[in-house]
């Protein structure tokens, strides 16, 4: 006993349980007690809400992003190889190499050239697309919107019969269904012994109506069976181009150096990040674009925080000079203040987060509801290809908006704290 007696107590350290517990005491008081209760509230609510929004919004453009990219893809490929390999004797040696990439999940030969397309008396242009019967599975979306009997009946025939698959949007613009006859006309022929013939034209029969999902595509192209492209366009025997998907579009890079191995040198590589630069590069900055909008909101909203803390410190005033006067540091004071402006930003945060990925993980039930609650449309399926408003959560976009709005919050319950420590005890209690 006799050791204690005349010792100093110990002071309370940084974010002591005294400093928390008085913050939050703060926050707690009704108004006639000098608290802002209804300020905090109200505060606390635009923060989750802005939070919220930002989830929601960068949410359904990630899951639209990855939708288009995703037909897109399908349509197009992954990776590109062009030369000396498509005229080689041993190109067939080098699809199988290429097939046994790790990754690499089909490989495909094709011939493309433009054409003219007739039909009901109305014309337009498009591009020809020469595959193999047995490839059109690595388009998954065209594949799966095509009929059973189109399927069966496509490559049927002398050098691949004379069926062709056109795009909804080509049928709709020319006014033509399955059965129907369409003129393709070519700007170049086959070679004979009085040189290219060229301006060839054939009728042909529509097989089948597809839908890649993007209705630029739909209304562009045609695909016929490879060998009867290659006599159409008098390239026998030869490729334009090999196109090949991966298991992963977004590390394509890492199969570059594998597939120049598999080709040889003195053939050309590319991947889908080449051919669809620009497209690639607006998504980009409309996502960085959207991002800093949305994130000023959730700034604006944490600006609230600053008018509450400022009512809170004002009203504190006498409180905070007494604090001063039995010891208490100015940095104190801050701590307490700043702590009762984080803690509205951390709930609203946290609140915010909870929201938008509730709404996020269940949206298609959310528009389904609303849409058989005022009887209208919100989201049509014939237009977008969808049945429901897509959503993609990406853990990082959670992560750097959580981190925003805690960081926001921090500032604007800084920016009062601050005035409330350099408080002069003295000129706060003489008039009191």
């Amino acid at each position: 006993m006799t050791d204690t007696v005349g010792k100093t107590p110990k002071p309370a350290g940084p974010f002591s349980a005294w400093e928390i517990g008085l913050a939050l005491r703060y926050l707690r008081a009704k108004r006639k007690e000098g608290g802002i209760a209804l300020i905090a509230i109200i505060s606390y609510v635009a923060v989750a809400l802005a939070v919220m929004a930002l989830i929601v919004v960068m949410s359904i453009m990630a899951g639209f992003r990855a939708e288009l990219l995703s037909r897109m893809l399908s349509f197009n490929g992954h990776m590109y190889v062009q030369g000396q390999v498509l005229n080689d004797p041993e190109r067939d040696l080098a699809l199988e190499r290429l097939r046994e990439i790790p990754g690499v999940v089909s490989v495909t030969p094709l011939v493309e050239s433009p054409a003219m397309f007739q039909a009901s008396g109305r014309a337009t242009g498009g591009l020809v697309r020469g595959i193999r019967p047995e490839d059109l599975t690595s388009m998954t979306y065209v594949y799966d919107s095509l009929s059973q009997t189109a399927r069966d009946m496509f490559g049927k025939g002398d050098y691949g019969g004379d069926y062709v698959l056109i795009g909804k949007s080509l049928a709709q613009e020319l006014g033509i269904g399955v059965g129907s006859p369409i003129t393709l006309y070519s700007p170049t022929g086959a070679d004979s012994a009085f040189g290219n013939l060229g301006g060839l034209s054939k009728t042909y029969v529509v097989g089948g109506i597809f839908s890649s999902g993007t209705a630029d595509y739909d209304r562009a192209f045609v695909f016929m069976p490879l060998e009867q492209a290659q006599l159409f366009f008098g390239k026998e025997g030869l490729w334009d181009i090999i196109e090949m998907k991966t298991a992963e579009p977004d590390r394509v890079e890492a199969l570059r150096e594998p597939v120049r191995t598999a080709v040889g040198d003195g053939n050309l590589v590319s991947d889908w990040r080449d051919r669809l630069a620009a497209f690639w590069g607006a998504l980009k900055v409309e996502r960085v674009a959207m991002s800093i909008i949305l994130g000023l909101v959730v700034a604006i909203a944490a600006l609230n925080i600053i008018s509450g803390i400022v009512m809170l410190v004002k009203n504190k005033t006498r409180d905070i000079a007494i604090l001063r006067t039995v010891g208490a540091s100015q940095f104190s004071m801050l701590r307490i203040f700043f702590i009762s402006g984080a803690t509205i930003g951390i709930a609203g945060t946290v609140t915010g987060l909870v929201l938008g990925l509730l709404f996020c993980l269940n949206i298609g039930a959310i528009q389904h509801f609303l849409e058989w609650v005022f009887q209208v449309e919100l989201f049509n399926a014939d237009v977008y290809m969808l049945d429901a408003v897509p959503a993609l959560v990406d853990p990082m976009d959670v992560f750097w908006v959580a981190m925003w709005s805690f960081f926001m919050s921090c500032v604007a319950g800084l920016i009062p704290s601050w005035q409330a420590a350099k408080l002069d005890p003295v000129e706060a209690l003489r008039y009191e």
